[in-house]
């Protein structure tokens, strides 16, 4: 699990591709190799990767095709920087949200402004992804935890939502230096993703109930039975 608060820009160090079956991505990253051991668990722009190679301040993470497929991993090219984010380890603080490292979809950056210190971004989210994304709610952008600050209308055909980044995100994070135009990994909410599929076992019309609810609900018969039992 990580939290979305990435703790190092890492640079590219190259893409090695198999065809569209795999590749392997090799990166430089001071701080994300200190103590790092092999199948360790890192966020690469988003994307929960496991270290197959370390080498000093180096190292390699494999890619399947799936991945490839669904983010922007295989788009990265030597130089281009990285968000980098080690796995939370166990008793660690939540500083940011829960974060997965399972990419739900690719967005596209379509407006940028500056206002004053900080920046206003708009992003373009596929549709299938547009109901779990909330005003005042958290996404994962390119592995940064952020706010949604605003969220187009239901009925948009192009859905849209809306971050402001601060200073901080603006220098330590890639999102500073994101162009328009620019695609990015996106994450939304798991407790959103569950509580959709929870409500999706629920009856047409019915509220969905807990597994305990039977023992809740038992005849006027069992509880006065259970009751004498008590005496």
């Amino acid at each position: 699990m990580f939290t979305g608060i990435v703790a190092e820009q890492g640079t590219v160090l190259g893409i090695d591709h198999d065809g569209e079956a795999s590749a392997t991505l090799r990166l430089k990253a001071p701080t994300t190799t200190e103590g790092l051991a092999l199948g360790g668990s890192i966020a690469v722009n988003g994307v929960c990767l496991t270290a197959t190679q370390i080498n000093g301040q180096e190292f390699s993470v494999d890619v399947m095709g799936e991945t490839l497929l669904r983010t922007t991993i295989g788009q990265l090219a030597a130089g281009d920087s990285v968000n980098l984010e080690r796995c939370v380890p166990s008793g660690g603080r939540l500083d940011g949200h829960v974060v997965q490292g399972h990419v739900d979809g690719v967005g596209e950056l379509l407006e940028r402004e500056a206002l004053g210190n900080w920046d206003r971004l708009r992003f373009g989210v596929p549709a299938t992804l547009a109901r779990y994304i909330a005003e005042k709610g958290s996404i994962a952008v390119d592995g940064v935890s952020l706010t949604v600050t605003a969220v187009s209308p239901a009925a948009d055909p192009e859905p849209w939502f809306e971050v402001g980044l601060i200073p901080t995100t603006l220098e330590e994070t890639g999102l500073g230096a994101k162009p328009v135009g620019a695609k990015v990994n996106l994450e939304v909410d798991v407790l959103a993703k569950y509580t959709e599929r929870l409500l999706s076992f629920a009856p047409q019309g019915k509220p969905a109930h807990r597994a305990d609810d039977e023992s809740r609900s038992a005849s006027p018969e069992q509880t006065t039975e259970a009751q004498e039992a008590v005496r």
